[in-house]
């Protein structure tokens, strides 16, 4: 088919559906959507809770535990090991489909019937207060990711140990408060390495080691501000920073800023891809419109692939390894294959459409919480031939008697559930990182928004109380109870991004702050989470030139192709045109770095 431009149901706006995409659609044998790519990514974001953990009751037991389902939602939440045995099932909800009533109306009935297990967690080892994981030991506050161990407080962390307040990090030992480090080791305070050790406020360095304060490096050692010493100038240097001061860091953290700033940086983070757009992107082939993403091939408005490979797949949203043919999906993957439409299903679901919490399960439609199934409706057991024959007249049915919202949005089969099923906070999920909105925008959604909890701490010290050097810390601090920077200077501002008010100093995250000689936090997890957000650029891309002028930007333009004069190359950027970033295409940005 050739090229259209439609206009999305929810913003308004128009997007562009290319002859790629068509094809897609009809290979999967689902409508052309109705929403543009940055709505139906925020529909997404609704349907998960990435790490948020709740105290609730058990609805099987009674016993409190822990949750990632606020009670606030309304699910029936069952403990892991209930849920997983064989003391109850899914398909004694089961129903026949009621043609008088729309589908999605039918399928929430379902939804807020069948109990949801407690965590999304796998071969996990002393990580309770974790989630969203696969192969955790020794976790705390570890939220999306594989096979870690001896971490804290991080989020999409995978095959890293003993580290601490990382995001977007990967292969990682002994590291500390970054992101988007691969394959790095003793890294601290740094942004966008990889395959480097002993780095310190270090931006854009590879094969680095024992470097402060630079950016744009290449298998450079012993540079400080990207000025080279010897070893042992080296080590003296960095002993003059001061680095167990909590107000020192702060002040280097401001000047290797400003320092990164005067320095350019590429459009695009990634590495080792062919014909890829979007950005934080590895090892991928035919990857367009796409964030934060390793080791695909033929997919587009696909976000949050910590572990690959996966292929042939649109409009995916966290997990992959091993994912296929998945379309409008969530929280979906090990060895998932043509699901549409789903939500937390897996591993090796297969053929399944409109699910919820589904595992190991085939030619699924509209069902919840089924295991070891095939041919369910509603979790309804049906023969291969009366599923196959039901299903058509029930996607007829979504299109004759559509549900429609308050906002008169219209949902017919191919679109992705309705956000006023989803049981989770949209002030707890990843879509207000991306796409902030206020509590009444939030309702009119009709989506739920939990307040911040008054839990009356007894605070025992204020941030600004701490000591400022490591060498001056007691283990009496692993007592105290302390107020959060972020509330102590504003707390409405604070409660913008779930500030928590108040966080501990656990013994093994002291004994780490010690070892490494680096000064305690002033802010609870959340806090550190969203200043670490902040280094993350938006998962859009905008139409931009290269700002590399000639003679005029610096001095090595005499080494690029284009010499004294401004270069003509363009590019799709996540750095929008008002940030303050030098913005290179790759072949000005390759001159340029040491």
């Amino acid at each position: 088919m050739n090229q259209e431009t439609r206009n999305c149901q929810n913003c308004k706006q128009d997007f562009i559906i290319e002859p790629d995409d068509f094809a897609f659609y009809e290979k999967v044998k689902v409508p052309p959507p109705t929403f543009c790519p940055e709505c139906r990514f925020q529909r997404r974001l609704a349907f998960r809770n990435e790490h948020f953990l709740y105290k609730i009751k058990s609805d099987f037991s009674g016993k409190e535990i822990f949750s990632m389902q606020p009670k606030e939602g309304g699910l029936k939440v069952y403990e892991n090991n209930v849920w997983y045995s064989d003391q109850w099932s899914a398909t004694d909800s089961g129903k026949e489909y009621d043609f008088s009533k729309q589908f999605f109306v039918q399928l929430n009935e379902l939804f807020y019937s069948v109990p949801a297990f407690a965590l999304s967690v796998i071969r996990g080892v002393n990580s309770d207060y974790s989630n969203n994981f696969d192969g955790y030991r020794n976790c705390y506050m570890c939220f999306n990711g594989n096979y870690c161990e001896d971490c804290m407080y991080s989020v999409t962390l995978s095959d890293s140990k003993n580290s601490l307040d990382l995001a977007a990090c990967f292969k990682c030992e002994r590291c500390y408060n970054s992101f988007w480090l691969n394959s790095c080791t003793n890294c601290f305070y740094s942004i966008q390495c990889s395959d480097s050790f002993n780095l310190w406020f270090c931006k854009n360095c590879v094969g680095c080691n024992d470097c402060f304060g630079c950016v744009n490096l290449r298998n450079k050692k012993y540079c400080v501000f990207n000025q080279q010493y010897t070893r042992d100038e080296y080590i003296v240097k960095i002993k003059d920073f001061h680095l167990d001061s909590y107000s020192a860091v702060q002040e280097i953290l401001q000047k290797a800023r400003a320092f990164w700033l005067q320095h350019p940086v590429k459009f695009f983070q990634g590495l080792k891809n062919t014909n890829v757009s979007g950005d934080y992107i590895y090892n991928c082939k035919n990857t367009r419109d796409s964030f934060l993403i390793h080791k695909a091939e033929n997919v587009r408005y696909t976000s949050y692939i910590e572990i690959g490979p996966l292929q042939n797949c649109y409009d995916y949203t966290v997990w992959g390894s091993g994912a296929e043919l998945v379309y409008e999906a969530t929280n979906t993957g090990l060895g998932a294959y043509n699901v549409h439409f789903s939500n937390e299903c897996w591993p090796e679901v297969r053929n399944t459409e409109y699910s919820i919490f589904c595992q190991s399960s085939s030619n699924l439609f509209g069902c919840v919480g089924l295991r070891n199934k095939q041919y369910c409706i509603l979790n309804k057991q049906y023969t291969k031939e009366s599923f196959e024959a039901l299903r058509t007249k029930i996607i007829n049915h979504m299109n004759y008697m559509p549900y429609v919202d308050k906002k008169g949005i219209v949902y017919k089969y191919g679109e992705y559930f309705p956000p006023m099923m989803s049981p989770y906070a949209y002030n707890h999920s990843p879509a207000q990182e991306h796409f902030p909105m206020s509590k009444s925008q939030v309702e009119a959604l009709e989506c739920l928004w939990i307040d911040p909890e008054d839990r009356s701490y007894q605070i025992t010290k204020k941030a600004s109380e701490l000591p400022d050097s490591i060498e001056e810390v007691d283990d009496f601090i692993t007592k105290e109870i302390i107020l959060c920077e972020e509330w102590e200077k504003d707390e409405e501002s604070a409660k913008l991004h779930n500030c928590s008010k108040a966080f501990r100093i656990l013994p093994n995250e002291l004994l780490f702050y010690r070892y490494h000689h680096i000064p305690l936090p002033r802010k609870c997890f959340y806090s550190r989470h969203n200043d670490r957000l902040q280094n993350r650029n938006p998962f859009k891309l905008w139409h931009r030139q290269c700002m590399c002028d000639g003679s005029t930007s610096s001095p090595q333009a005499r080494n690029h192709p284009h010499h004294s004069e401004r270069c003509p190359n363009k590019f799709e950027t996540s750095y929008a045109p008002d940030r303050p970033e030098i913005v290179y295409c790759e072949s000005c940005y390759n001159a340029e770095v040491a």
